[in-house]
This record gives structure tokens, C-alpha cells and sequence, in this order.
């Protein structure tokens, strides 16, 4: 896991085209450990995951989903992108959107 977050990270970092100091500064972690963090070679708290997040203007919850469609995939296992039609049945589509 600690490898996709990292890998999720660099790739947000890289489109928006910035450098890893640039990141460390706005985030508040040394450039040392944000390095290791992208590597996979650390496991970042969900603090400092919060503040890398912020500072690529990413939210949180965007970068996690990212993580957990490549451990989907990584774990044969398809995530689909709509309420399965067994769920729409059993519970009804108002009761899962919240209506």
C-alpha cells in the first residue's frame, strides 16, 4: 500500500509539474522524507498525508480512491463505477444516494 500511495503522490506531483521542494516547503516535511513517502519507503501518518494532499491541491478522498483502484486492480478485482443492480433492488436507488 505504502508503494501505490507513493506512486499516486508522484504522479499528482508531476502533472501538475512540481518539484519535490516545492511540495516539502508547502506541506511542511522535509524533503528527505516526502522523497522516501513517493518511494514507498515510508509510511506517512494520515496527518501528513492531509498536508501533502493540501499542498497539491488534491483532496484527501481523491488521492485514496486513486490508491484503492490500483490495489483493486492489482488484486484482480474490478471496482464498478455504479450501484450493482443486485443493490438497486434490495435497497432502492433513493436509499442509496440518500434521497
Amino acid at each position: 500500500m505504502r508503494q501505490e500511495i507513493g506512486d499516486v503522490l508522484r504522479s499528482i506531483r508531476q502533472e501538475e509539474g512540481r518539484t519535490l521542494r516545492d511540495v516539502s516547503h508547502d506541506a511542511r516535511v522535509s524533503l528527505g522524507y516526502l522523497s522516501e513517502v513517493e518511494r514507498g519507503q515510508k509510511e506517512a501518518s494520515s496527518e501528513l498525508l492531509a498536508s501533502i494532499c493540501a499542498a497539491l491541491n488534491v483532496p484527501l478522498a481523491v488521492m485514496l480512491f486513486q490508491v484503492a483502484e490500483r490495489i483493486a486492480v492489482a488484486e484482480g478485482i474490478t471496482i464498478p463505477d455504479t450501484v450493482p443492480a443486485e443493490f438497486q433492488q434490495e435497497f432502492g436507488t433513493d436509499e442509496l444516494i440518500g434521497a
